[in-house]
């Protein structure tokens, strides 16, 4: 949630420190691709909150969401949030269905380092406009992945980030923004998608080589507002309208920007870079 705190000062990463981040990447890319092949209707969604626990056990990875503090500790090391659900979502007994909007986040610590990442699935036939929401809000993250290494400060990145979304008729949820990531989940800076007068002067910070964030816009079809629900985390649209949520964690190298939990299998919309961690840790000439 966006905290209204004095800004400290961004965490940077060396190229081996990003490049063994990466390998947690790699897990959380695994566990992602394991929703995408349960996430079918009929399916219960703590089903897949198990096999990814499954997944994290076999590999020796620590869940970053099972017990994380709150009012009631989170339950589960997946949040999976359907429709209007916009983020954490606690897995339950509930069934998917058909034209359902499925957004699944889940993180891991692996040898020291985290990664966070988020996906939004389309089941069976869906809505063409929930399809369209989709469609643009994965664009607004690629918009992140983009200008990340062309601009000099986080606000040019939001304020195009969220100029897209808006300008095809949607919303970007502003009371939660995405954030540093490394040794642990929650790092310095808070990374908004959006950019507000009344906001600009403490979520700003300047792109510089070994920023690691953790960048996840929250894209709305109707108003930005939203409210939680009593179970103390369901974060759900206060109007009942669809909501898409995707991430990536994200790495500024000296050769560009990183995806550090990229699928290399994914969607080629995710595969606009060529930066690899073995390019990343060889010296320039």
């Amino acid at each position: 949630m966006l905290r209204s705190s004095v800004p400290r000062p961004p965490e940077l990463k060396s190229a081996r420190e990003i490049a063994l981040m990466r390998e947690a990447g790699k897990l959380v890319a695994r566990a992602l691709k394991l929703c995408r092949e349960m996430a079918k209707p009929g399916t219960r969604t703590s089903d897949i909150d198990r096999a990814v626990e499954d997944l994290y056990l076999q590999n020796g990875a620590q869940s970053l969401f099972k017990g994380y503090p709150g009012r009631v500790p989170f339950p589960a090391v997946t949040c999976i949030s359907i429709n209007e659900q916009v983020v954490h979502g606690i897995p339950s007994a509930r069934v998917i269905r058909e034209g359902d909007l499925v957004k699944i986040d889940t993180a891991c610590k692996l040898n020291g380092w985290c990664a966070d990442a988020a996906i939004t699935l389309p089941i069976g036939e869906v809505r063409p406009e929930r399809l369209r929401l989709l469609k643009v809000s994965q664009e607004v993250l690629q918009i992140a992945i983009e200008e990340m290494g062309k601009r000099k400060w986080w606000s040019e990145v939001a304020s195009r980030m969220q100029k897209h979304a808006e300008s095809n008729g949607f919303s970007v949820v502003t009371q939660y923004v995405g954030h540093g990531i490394g040794r642990t989940m929650h790092e310095n800076p808070q990374v908004p998608n959006f950019v507000t007068r009344d906001k600009r002067n403490y979520v700003d910070f300047r792109l510089q080589e070994g920023l690691v964030l953790a960048v996840e816009p929250m894209v709305n079809m109707g108003r930005p507002e939203v409210m939680t629900l009593p179970d103390h985390w369901t974060v759900v649209t206060r109007d009942g309208m669809p909501s898409v949520h995707v991430e990536h964690t994200l790495a500024l190298t000296a050769q560009g920007v990183y995806i550090i939990t990229a699928d290399e299998d994914a969607d080629p919309l995710y595969q606009t870079t060529n930066v690899t961690a073995e390019s990343i840790l060889t010296p320039r000439n």
